[in-house]
């Protein structure tokens, strides 16, 4: 079968159609996977907008996974996000994502020095910290929007905390980050026209890109012990410059702010909607919170997309033969419910076994950097949760972001017993 013979499907393209239920989607990949697993979405032209020529939606586990690997063949390049963008924007929402090798890797192994499992280990007692002062300042409540109050601000604090910026920018970065994450929700950017939508994306990244080359700039003149001082003034070792600086920041603060934040909301969706699985959790905490965490991540599937292009004319995958510059979407979300590898995959169940899913990208050079800070996080917020605040629940249904790229929860009310919990 050749990539012209293929039924075109328009739904993955269409914005609106991801703040339906998240049951009417998962359900839509599913006939996907069985009927026609990699269906061509032809494009949609909106006035002013960047064109776009389609692509190849991509939904099972396996395709996901072997195009991931590819990188001679199917590239990041060209751009990862589905809507062509123009450069400016790419600067502001790409970094590292949107490379290629050499430059991939290059800025790769620089930024692996703050993720390695020690760096990260040192970590786990500012995580705990930070999570239990959270919980503290809203135990009185008994009822709090869990994404604002808790599942945002944490990531987010710990990233900065990291870095070594100062408490006073957080708000700022906050509200940057969800425009340039967010910039397809009315609720970050009210205007939606092309052009307002991509001022907004660049005021923003531009605000944060000045911010973060001005401390990495007081970094190269006066070192300190954080991140930004081991990227860009480490001694004797390849640095990046205040520019690369910022956009990588960019990316940290903004995909791994969401990305994490994401999870941590669907998590208390997941325990709220299957008891059962968070009553074995709170049972043996030891033995669960790894494999819990990875089952959360799978089912939450906070990055829904990434896109490759093709590289060359006559690139086969399987059966089917690409041209070069035929875009080819990779959707997480439904690899990670594919029922040849997961089976029962709408259900929540921290007892699964095997569970490679590719919540943080599939194997290959563009795996999820912060993987290991997501789990560390996720690894500390629920057991700390399940035992301060013991019957916190999600109440009614969570408000969706509208977006294609992430499946992002932007408010989710939560109840719980009031009490009083120390800070420290």
């Amino acid at each position: 079968m050749t990539s012209t013979e293929q039924r075109p499907v328009r739904e993955l393209d269409d914005l609106s159609w991801w703040t339906h239920p998240v049951e009417e989607r998962d359900a839509f990949f599913a006939r996907l996977r069985a009927e026609d697993p990699r269906p061509f979405v032809p494009a949609r032209h909106e006035p002013g907008s960047p064109r776009h020529d389609g692509f190849w939606a991509l939904t099972r586990y396996e395709d996901v996974k072997e195009v991931s690997r590819r990188e001679e063949d199917f590239c990041s390049g060209e751009g990862t996000q589905i809507f062509d963008q123009p450069p400016r924007l790419r600067e502001y929402r790409g970094s590292i994502i949107d490379m290629d090798n050499p430059e991939h890797a290059r800025l790769r192994k620089i930024v692996n020095r703050g993720f390695t499992p020690r760096s990260l280990e040192v970590l786990r007692e500012d995580v705990a910290r930070t999570t239990r002062a959270l919980i503290a300042s809203v135990a009185e409540q008994g009822e709090i929007d869990f994404t604002t109050a808790v599942a945002a601000p944490l990531p987010l604090r710990i990233v900065n905390n990291m870095l070594g910026i100062p408490a006073e920018h957080e708000q700022y970065i906050f509200e940057q980050t969800n425009i340039i994450m967010g910039a397809s929700d009315p609720e970050y950017v009210p205007d939606q026209s092309p052009r307002a939508v991509a001022a907004a994306v660049e005021a923003a990244g531009e605000g944060l890109a000045a911010l973060l080359s001005e401390l990495a700039e007081a970094r190269i003149a006066e070192p300190r012990d954080d991140l930004i001082t081991k990227l860009v003034a480490a001694r004797g070792e390849e640095v990046l410059t205040p520019a690369e600086m910022a956009r990588f920041f960019i990316l940290l603060v903004g995909a791994g702010n969401e990305t994490t934040r994401n999870a941590i909301s669907h998590g208390l969706l997941a325990l709220t909607r299957f008891p059962d699985q968070r009553e074995l959790w709170r049972s043996d905490p030891a033995t669960y919170t790894g494999p819990a965490v990875e089952e959360m991540v799978r089912w939450a599937s906070p990055v829904l997309h990434f896109r490759r292009t093709v590289t060359n004319d006559g690139v086969r995958l399987g059966e089917q033969e690409f041209n070069q510059g035929d875009k080819v979407v990779l959707w997480y979300r439904s690899a990670n419910q594919d029922e040849d590898v997961f089976p029962d995959a709408t259900r929540f169940d921290i007892r699964r076994r095997p569970n490679a899913h590719l919540g943080f990208g599939a194997p290959g050079p563009h795996f999820c950097l912060g993987a290991n800070l997501a789990r560390l996080e996720l690894s500390v917020v629920f057991p700390m949760l399940l035992e301060l605040l013991p019957d916190i629940e999600a109440v009614g249904e969570p408000q969706l972001l509208r977006s294609n790229l992430l499946h992002g929860i932007k408010h989710l009310q939560a109840r719980f017993t009031p009490t009083t919990v120390a800070a420290s």
